[in-house]
């Protein structure tokens, strides 16, 4: 059964309800039995924006099914960026990847040799690991320091790791799975200690749309230093719009670095699908409306899901998200272990994803993503707090909620 989305207030997060949900066959429905309720991986509950569904049917009206193109995708783009950020990069030097992670490794086999060190600020995305790995790339994870007010980049830790000898740093902004987002004076701090150390900033960023009304999301390459110059930058409307089966992003030079771009094999852009570029089109060009109620759904469940946490399991520690639409829960205080998710799927059929994935800064640590209905993420603590019922853990330890102000550091 489908809901009228917004019938709630909560846009197209109260679409569907759970029996119809179960009826998808994406990774997110289909991993754990019904008996479990999914709030791990990096997808949505919601419908398609209205343009997004209209420009697919079209293509399916027609049979337009074939190899992508980039077609009109770069200039929709950078016009999105435009409105959006302030920021026009040059359309005809994108290049068109099946997503962000196949970029982030093309980009890496265009600017590191086999053996290169790559500083990862940590907890990471976990395919950077895996990735980065099998290209044969050596991660430095480099900790954000976490503090009474959140999250920030340690510019000191940051240093010595460049300093070591590292080729290129891959900068998450909006950062997953903490949700930070990064300042104009950080990124320029970032940006001196590139260049002071020869170091090739690959960004991405993919969280950018999912940004909240009080923090801003700064492109890494519109800023005016060598290193953003030389940048490589990698976007797509998967996230936000709810897109991630489609496989459709782009890299994006900075001013310095088309040439370098222009070496991806064609084959890399094939990977892509026609679907996908259809719909990221219409998702920049039309898709801001809808983005606007999602975000106004997803604000609300940020202030519901710290609430909850409060009320049911005060121990867990967490930061309120300026980005995105995942809480990087600290469980640390529960004693659980390393991996807390495997507790809270075990005792409370609830699936997150496990923090230890991202590595080492994630031991204790779980994430989870509240982009459904608010009765779900409520009912995602309902299910921590059982899971909890029968462990001793400490019931006074202070929470705010999410809700403190982040001191910039």
């Amino acid at each position: 059964m489908t809901r009228s989305p917004g019938a709630n207030g909560d846009g197209p997060l109260s679409a569907y309800d759970l029996d119809s949900l179960r009826e998808r066959r994406s990774v997110k429905w289909a991993t754990y039995p019904p008996d479990v309720l999914p709030m791990w991986v990096a997808e949505m509950d919601t419908p398609l924006a209205e343009p997004i569904a209209s420009a697919l049917t079209a293509a399916i009206r027609r049979g337009d099914t074939g190899y992508a193109a980039a077609g009109r995708l770069p200039e929709v783009y950078a016009e999105f960026a435009s409105r959006r950020y302030g920021w026009r990069p040059d359309p005809a030097g994108m290049r068109l990847v099946a997503d962000v992670m196949s970029g982030v490794v093309e980009a890496m086999l265009l600017t590191t040799t086999r053996g290169d060190r790559v500083v990862v600020n940590t907890p990471a995305y976990p395919p950077f690991f895996v990735w980065l790995d099998r290209i044969g790339r050596h991660i430095v994870e480099s900790p954000l320091a976490l503090g009474e007010s959140g999250y920030r980049l340690d510019f000191d830790r940051l240093e010595r790791d460049f300093a070591a000898g590292a080729e290129a740093y891959l900068l998450c902004s909006p950062h997953n799975p903490t949700g930070l987002v990064f300042g104009e004076e950080e990124l320029a701090t970032v940006a001196g200690l590139a260049d002071r150390y020869g170091v090739r900033v690959i960004a991405d960023e993919i969280h950018a749309p999912l940004t909240y009304p009080e923090a801003r999301h700064v492109p890494f390459a519109s800023l005016d230093t060598a290193a953003s110059a030389r940048a490589i930058t990698l976007v797509s409307a998967t996230k936000a719009w709810n897109l991630p089966g489609l496989k459709t992003a782009l890299a994006v030079p900075g001013p310095e670095t088309p040439t370098e771009l222009a070496r991806i094999p064609e084959e890399v852009s094939v990977r892509a699908g026609l679907l996908g570029v259809l719909a990221s089109e219409a998702a920049f060009a039309e898709g801001e409306p809808w983005l606007a109620g999602l975000m106004a759904g997803l604000d609300a469940n940020r202030r519901l899901l710290g609430e909850a946490l409060v009320d049911k399991v005060p121990a867990i520690r967490w930061y309120r998200p300026q980005a995105t639409y995942l809480a990087w829960l600290d469980c640390r205080a529960l004693a659980l272990g390393a991996d807390p998710a495997e507790v809270f799927l075990e005792r409370g059929r609830v699936a997150l994803s496990p923090g230890p994935r991202f590595g080492a800064a994630g031991q204790g640590f779980a994430r989870l993503n509240f982009a459904t209905a608010p009765e779900r993420v409520a009912e995602a603590v309902d299910r921590i707090a059982a899971a909890l019922q029968t462990t001793e853990f400490p019931r006074n330890v202070p929470n705010d909620g999410g809700l403190g102000d982040r001191k910039r550091g």
